[in-house]
């Protein structure tokens, strides 16, 4: 069976370090579809029901911005889980985010 959109995403969100974190593009990019930043967070909305899980909270908007924490319920779980994983958010922005990012495209 052919995998979807959303499974190469899922796919690629899965093996996002502890610690880490990536864009919507930089998903996009790794599977060869850089306009579909949109269809990644589209993917990640979806996520809460993928098995095995999938870590969408360390997946952010290019800027380091917490902008799919309303897919979260409640809305501050997504900075929750980013602080049990040592990453600091303030004003839902990811500090130090360019040390912190992780881009499928160098790290796989």
């Amino acid at each position: 069976m052919e995998q979807t959109f959303y499974d190469q995403v899922f796919e690629v969100a899965r093996l996002i370090p502890k610690g880490r974190v990536t864009s919507y593009g930089a998903i996009a990019r790794s599977l060869g579809s850089a306009g579909s930043a949109r269809m990644v967070g589209y993917a990640m909305n979806a996520a809460g029901t993928a098995h095995p899980p999938v870590p969408a909270h360390r997946v952010v908007n290019s800027s380091g911005l917490l902008t799919g924490k309303f897919h979260f319920t409640p809305p501050e779980l997504m900075q929750e889980l980013l602080e049990q994983e040592g990453i600091t958010v303030k004003e839902d922005k990811i500090q130090n985010f360019k040390a912190l990012f992780w881009d499928p495209l160098t790290e796989l």
